[in-house]
């Protein structure tokens, strides 16, 4: 019922960028936030990023100043900018799409996308 589209990742030395993309399609009659995990091997899932339905922002503490997430004027797509990449950087991303209440239904349910790699070179 709804799918969960990411792409943008890939191998970047020291310093350099990447701009992720997540847009959610299907039935959606709205969603609470949007926003970016990443695993890193020998680490739990942890919060990158979020933008909210209201429009708040919220970063972890190691990417603030370097990262930005950003929506797009379709309201179910969002970019994370990555800028000054380091390799502690380097994870797997995924895409969440958090309290999302699909048409005809009353429940509000998470969705994630497939992942995407992020190899950040020293």
């Amino acid at each position: 019922q709804v799918q969960v589209a990411e792409s943008g990742g890939g191998l970047v030395e020291t310093g350099g960028s990447l701009r992720l993309s997540c847009a959610a399609s299907g039935s959606i009659s709205s969603i609470s936030a949007m926003g970016w995990y990443r695993l890193a091997p020998g680490n739990k899932r942890a919060l990158v990023a979020v933008f909210t339905n209201g429009g708040r922002t919220n970063y972890a503490d190691s990417v603030k100043g370097r990262f930005t997430i950003s929506r797009a004027s379709a309201k179910n797509t969002v970019y994370l900018q990555m800028n000054s990449l380091k390799p502690e950087d380097t994870a797997v991303y995924y895409c969440a799409v958090m309290g999302t209440v699909v048409a005809g239904t009353t429940g509000r349910y998470d969705y994630w996308g497939q992942g995407t790699q992020v190899t950040v070179s020293s």
